[in-house]
């Protein structure tokens, strides 16, 4: 089973993450796509960009879509780290872990720039909108 992950390449924090689970994916079971690249619509013209921006998304072999932490699980189980995120959801501590879940998302880079001091590219306004990279990788291609 592979498990497409898209997330935001201009937000320092989600590519430290993405950095990680890269490393952890030995067995191929997750494919990385940057939603900022200029080909992505392309690519991917069933997905709305703007609601992938607003959260990361994954999507399952057979189409189905998963946001927020339950992506983030599903991803770091496909790596043999589901451990790590499964407390996240549980019933009681997951009502709390999507609200912050859902704070960080709305300012995940401000937040980056706190945590790491790397800031967004030049192309990125201060709502955090930003021009999309000119190239899309072979490496981060649909399988």
């Amino acid at each position: 089973m592979q498990l497409t992950i898209f997330y935001d390449g201009y937000c320092p924090l989600c590519v430290m993450e993405m950095d990680k689970l890269k490393g952890l994916n030995k067995l191929g079971k997750l494919a990385f796509v940057d939603i900022q690249h200029a080909d992505f619509s392309s690519a991917y013209p069933e997905l709305e960009w703007n609601a992938l921006n607003a959260r990361i998304h994954a999507m399952r072999e057979d189409g189905t879509l998963v946001t927020g932490l339950d992506a983030t699980y599903e991803a770091w189980r496909a790596v043999g780290k589901g451990w790590v995120y499964a407390p996240l959801r549980w019933p009681i501590i997951r009502w709390f872990a999507d609200r912050f879940y859902n704070f960080f998302a709305r300012h995940r880079i401000r937040i980056s720039y706190l945590l790491t001091g790397k800031k967004r590219p030049d192309q990125c306004a201060v709502d955090g909108a930003c021009t999309p990279k000119t190239s899309y990788p072979a490496s981060n291609s649909r399988k």
